[in-house]
């Protein structure tokens, strides 16, 4: 098994930061793209940003120039949120591709809130 544990989330005022981590634990396995998802109340699950083992990175249109993800070499992923806003509202989720031996599965953490108040 792998887990995945998020942490970082708050309460913030508009225009503040934040940073989320999630840190992989595990045995035996490797990871190709790890992502952070959120999911907002009454609204479907989307990707905000990607990276892959290689450090290729993508973000949803919405968060260009204020999110930035990042990965260390342990798997431990970052995502450091700046000019925070009330539509950034949302439990966070991370996500992993992962490789044990010839099986690959998606894992996700358990979620972190982030709130923006106007």
């Amino acid at each position: 098994q792998v887990q995945l544990v998020e942490s970082g989330g708050g309460l913030v005022q508009a225009g503040g930061s934040l940073r989320l981590s999630c840190a992989a634990s595990g045995s035996d396995y490797s990871i190709n793209r790890m992502g952070w998802y959120r999911q907002a109340p009454g609204k479907q699950r989307e990707l905000v940003a990607s990276i892959t083992s290689g450090g290729s990175a993508n973000y949803v249109d919405s968060v260009k120039g204020r999110f930035t993800i990042s990965r260390q070499a342990n798997n431990t992923l970052y995502l450091q949120m700046n000019s925070l806003k009330p539509e950034d509202t949302a439990v966070y989720y991370c996500n992993a591709d992962v490789l044990r031996g010839s099986l690959r599965r998606i894992y996700w953490g358990q979620g972190t809130q982030v709130t923006v108040s106007s």
